[in-house]
């Protein structure tokens, strides 16, 4: 896992400058810095708007009463391919726009979901019991036991004082 994310931390960027030298001699430099600029502003209205999507789907999804992982999954599918849209270079932009497919985010989910197994927990609220004093008495004796250690507190003055 460590050896893969340095690998791509490595070759991302060897790509990108790669991308860059090689798309700034076909076209010049000027119409490559206005691609890149470009694609990071579409790409933040398409990530809106296909969020904006998402929401809504998981809102529907929520309301049915139905799964929601499939449209929480999509919608941070469309977040990292806005991302991805954002940073400036060619090679993330083209992840990105295959990230905005929904045909290739079905693929990814589905091949994600068939390699991580997932144990969901669940909360249980406990029942409301009624106060004291609503009708039941509770009679209660108590002592105060003093850890071993509490001889050896110091005056600092976070201990509780003595006697």
């Amino acid at each position: 896992m460590a050896r893969g994310l340095l690998l791509i931390f490595l070759a991302v960027p060897l790509i990108e400058v790669a991308l860059f030298v090689a798309v700034g001699g076909l076209i010049g430099v000027l119409p490559t810095v206005l691609l890149c600029v470009l694609s990071a502003v579409v790409g933040t209205a398409v990530m809106r708007a296909q969020g904006l999507s998402s929401l809504d789907r998981l809102r529907a999804s929520l309301e049915a009463g139905g799964d929601p992982r499939g449209p929480i999954a999509h919608g941070a599918l469309v977040l990292v391919a806005g991302m991805l849209l954002i940073i400036p270079g060619f090679f993330t932009d083209a992840l990105g726009i295959l990230l905005l497919i929904p045909a290739v985010r079905r693929l990814l989910i589905r091949w994600g979901a068939s390699r991580v197994t997932v144990q969901a927990a669940g909360y249980v609220r406990p029942q409301r019991r009624r106060a004291a004093g609503a009708g039941e008495a509770i009679d209660a004796e108590y002592e105060v036991v003093e850890p071993a250690s509490a001889a050896r507190r110091g005056t600092s003055g976070w201990t509780r004082p003595q006697g």
